[in-house]
């Protein structure tokens, strides 16, 4: 937020205009119809934090995602995998690998449209999402495999019981 250098932003709206076509942007921005990016020398700081919402959002998930990973393989490492504590963090995994992706990728496509209707008001850019929404489908599948060994440890504990 402090850095006095120049931010920039991509979009898909004109690529195929030229700068001489006189695109609406705002003063101090310059526009780049080839790679499709806007860039602003000065930037307010408002612009500064949503080219900061552009990537802190996944950094933080990716960041919270490794953690619960890594609480997952602590609680395999004692008793094995199938266990009732192994089954709940696969599954925490999971819910959060599948409702933080889009999350994450709905606040990056908000701060970057607001960063393209910051630098050409005229014309902006509605919110979209961004990032891998095949993530989604992991943790579907972590969910899954959470009761799975849920079912597992049923087993286990059945088999003790008999035994």
């Amino acid at each position: 937020m402090a850095d006095d250098g120049a931010i920039c932003v991509q979009t898909d709206f004109w690529r195929n205009a030229s700068p001489a076509d006189g695109l609406p942007v705002g003063t101090g921005v310059k526009a780049s119809s080839s790679a499709a990016t806007l860039c602003q020398d000065n930037p307010s700081v408002g612009q500064r934090a949503a080219d900061l919402g552009g990537e802190l959002p996944w950094l933080l998930f990716g960041s919270l995602a490794l953690l619960l990973f890594s609480r997952l393989l602590k609680s395999v490492l004692p008793e094995g995998p199938f266990t009732d504590a192994v089954s709940q963090r696969l599954s925490v995994l999971g819910w959060f690998v599948t409702l933080g992706t889009p999350l994450a990728g709905l606040v990056v496509g908000w701060s970057q449209s607001w960063l393209v209707g910051s630098m050409a008001p005229i014309v902006g850019s509605g919110p979209t999402v961004s990032g891998p929404t095949v993530l989604v489908l992991a943790g579907l599948a972590a969910v899954i495999m959470g009761k799975i060994m849920r079912e597992g440890v049923r087993m286990r504990e059945d088999l003790e019981g008999t035994i």
